[in-house]
């Protein structure tokens, strides 16, 4: 059987092109349930309950959904940061949410880690960056916590690494995405390489140790060169991670999406083979392999994550953060506990008014039943550690749905076992979607690559 599927496929680096085993759109999983079963509810009362039930360590998430310039391919909940009443308006709002939160939990509740997303959080001045960490350490119980921010790398000034260097943030993900020029224009994100330069530079200047680069594939008038000499150049700048991401071309659901000229994106096997042939070119240099689309050199955190059992999936994707509760602030952030996963007002306007009133923002989300949480580990455990127990109720459910990917060699079963060989990272949101019981509804997902 193996010999035949080999014969009429094609393989790109170390992966097999397998086109029926793609065809099926899959979420990329940073939850279970996925936000597609988020419902439009008033959240409030479980959101608060939830918070009030939380005991020890946890996670905060702090959304700024404003950047100085909107890429015409993002995905993210943002808008244009060009009017400074709109951000002060947002950040007062966003300062009042701090503090209903903190009013909420128990005096147990430590903070082990702050990330500050978005949008891009350097949309703001830095004198404000500065205040909402003021904000934070005053209402919360700080656990020296691990202090990550995301950068938009064109408007990433000197005070802002003078801000950075005396809040200490150590960890910092930039948004390359590419290096090309003629790819950049396409996209509606022009960076010279130099600014790159500079803002890494800049942040180890500023005591930043951990450095990610976000790229994509599957880009107009990107090419296996165009990727390799992207790729080339991250590595030569040192980044420490990298999460090459395919690009999800759907402009009936991101109507910015309309700018990129359809005409000129890769087809299906291009961007198979650029996935294979990037992660091939990084492992090669290097780095290690974090799941199916994060990379790290080996002593950064998330490598070792990877390598003792303790990596883990949330809604930023790969995470060495063990918390098990993250609290979201912002507009349109998302809070996970144990039971529940609620997702704040996505409209800054809509949001500001609810936290001026003095509510709490939960306006979509799902209850996480048992079910939910047994089918959940099993999805976290294949595409964070290569393998799961499986429950042999569940097995016989999913013995089927597995067979294609047993009989290409790239799912062994043994002892109610499922373990992921390698060559399987392309499929491996295929194979976790077999224990999603949600899957049979009329969702639509991007690509698995």
């Amino acid at each position: 059987m193996l010999v035949e599927h080999a014969e009429r496929t094609s393989v790109f680096a170390d992966w097999t092109y397998y086109p029926e085993l793609l065809a099926r759109p899959v979420p990329r999983y940073t939850s279970y349930p996925t936000a597609a079963e988020f419902v439009d509810e008033d959240f409030e009362a479980r959101q608060r309950a939830a918070i009030g039930a939380v005991r020890g360590t946890v996670s905060l998430y702090i959304h700024i959904p404003y950047c100085r310039e909107i890429c015409w391919y993002c995905g993210c909940n943002t808008g244009a940061a060009n009017r400074t009443q709109r951000l002060t308006h947002y950040l007062e709002a966003l300062h009042h949410e701090i503090e209903l939160l903190a009013s909420e939990l128990d005096p147990s509740v430590r903070i082990s880690r702050i990330a500050f997303g978005g949008g891009s959080p350097n949309a703001i001045q830095p004198t404000d960056f500065v205040r909402l960490v003021d904000t934070l350490t005053v209402n919360f119980r700080m656990d020296r916590p691990v202090l990550s921010i995301e950068l938009d790398p064109r408007s990433l000034s000197s005070p802002w690494l003078m801000a950075i260097r005396g809040i200490g943030v150590i960890k910092a993900s930039l948004g390359v995405q590419t290096l090309d020029a003629r790819v950049q224009s396409a996209i509606g994100r022009v960076q010279p390489k130099d600014s790159i330069e500079r803002a890494v530079e800049g942040l180890r200047r500023a005591g930043v140790n951990s450095i990610n680069f976000d790229l994509m594939y599957g880009l107009p008038f990107q090419d296996d060169a165009v990727l390799a000499q992207t790729l080339d150049e991250t590595i030569a700048m040192g980044a420490d991670r990298v999460a090459l991401f395919g690009y999800a071309h759907v402009p009936h659901m991101i109507p910015r999406q309309q700018r990129i000229d359809a005409s000129r994106l890769p087809g299906q096997v291009d961007r198979f083979r650029m996935a294979a042939e990037g992660y091939r070119q990084l492992v090669d240099a290097g780095y290690q392999a974090v799941g199916f689309d994060h990379f790290a050199l080996p002593g950064d955190d998330l490598a070792r994550a990877a390598r003792t059992g303790a990596l883990q999936r949330n809604f930023q994707g790969f995470t060495d953060d063990s918390a098990p509760v993250l609290l979201g602030l912002g507009a349109s952030s998302i809070s996970e506990f144990p039971d529940l996963f609620v997702q704040n007002e996505k409209n800054a306007g809509a949001y500001r008014t609810l936290v001026h009133d003095g509510h709490l923002s939960g306006r979509r989300g799902v209850e996480r039943t048992a079910e939910d949480r047994r089918r959940g580990g099993i999805i976290t455990g294949l595409l964070c550690h290569n393998e799961a127990l499986v429950p042999p109720d569940l097995m016989d459910e999913a013995q089927a749905r597995l067979q294609p990917f047993v009989e290409r060699g790239l799912v062994t079963i043994a002892d109610g076992h499922i373990r992921l060989e390698r060559g399987c990272e392309p499929y491996a949101r295929s194979i976790a979607a077999v224990f999603d019981a949600y899957r049979a509804g009329p969702h639509q997902f991007s690509s698995a690559v």
